[in-house]
């Protein structure tokens, strides 16, 4: 029976994926993370590049069905999931961005938000698809505090820092879904986010 949060068309687009994947490793969750990305993007070439810290899914539906706020890089990302989260949970979404009107000397805006967001929601679930600058600093302040996310979403794009910033976090122990190497994105990041929602929302009705 077709999900009533999926669209036919989207579930018509997942078939052709279905068959043009075959085989792979996934379990059934990260498969239908996956295969949501890959829908975004029409690039394959995630399948290889996304990596599930363990137990990174369970922590996020329990997360989301707690409705634990959710923290976006920027107000992009924001755009692309609160369709989703209208539908299922109604989490708080703050986008870090907007949380700082000037940025603090030698940092960016989103980056000085952003701290701000994790010393008022140090559980959250952070989401990074455009500002590998502000993960970084996220990395940071992990190393120095005993409160971790719920989940960090790692996946932002570009040439500058973005490496840095996805190799910062995979040295942590915060539960991660990450895209290695220089891809990413809000579409990126906002199709693994709603695929999560649509988790929580299928096992809160088993």
């Amino acid at each position: 029976m077709r999900n009533p949060l999926n669209h036919p068309i989207l579930e018509q687009s997942f078939a052709i994926i279905d068959q043009e994947i075959g085989k792979h490793k996934f379990t059934p969750d990260e498969y239908a993370i996956v295969r949501r990305m890959i829908h975004s993007t029409a690039d394959f070439e995630f399948a290889k590049l996304i990596h599930f810290s363990p137990e990174a899914i369970a922590s996020g539906i329990t997360a989301i069905q707690n409705k634990t706020p959710i923290i976006t890089d920027v107000g992009m990302v924001k755009q692309g999931i609160t369709g989703m989260v209208g539908k299922t949970f109604r989490n708080p979404v703050i986008a870090a961005v907007e949380q700082a009107s000037v940025a603090l000397p030698g940092k960016t805006r989103t980056e000085t938000g952003l701290l701000t967001c994790y010393r008022q929601f140090p559980e959250a679930i952070y989401v990074f698809g455009n500002a590998p600058t502000a993960l970084l600093a996220l990395c940071a302040e992990l190393q120095q505090s005993s409160v971790k996310p719920a989940l960090v979403i790692g996946a932002p794009v570009g040439f500058i820092s973005v490496l840095e910033a996805k190799e910062a976090l995979a040295k942590t122990l915060v539960p991660q879904i990450r895209i290695n190497g220089r891809k990413g994105g809000s579409p990126v990041v906002a199709a693994i986010l709603n695929a999560l929602m649509v988790l929580a929302w299928e096992n809160s009705e088993t």
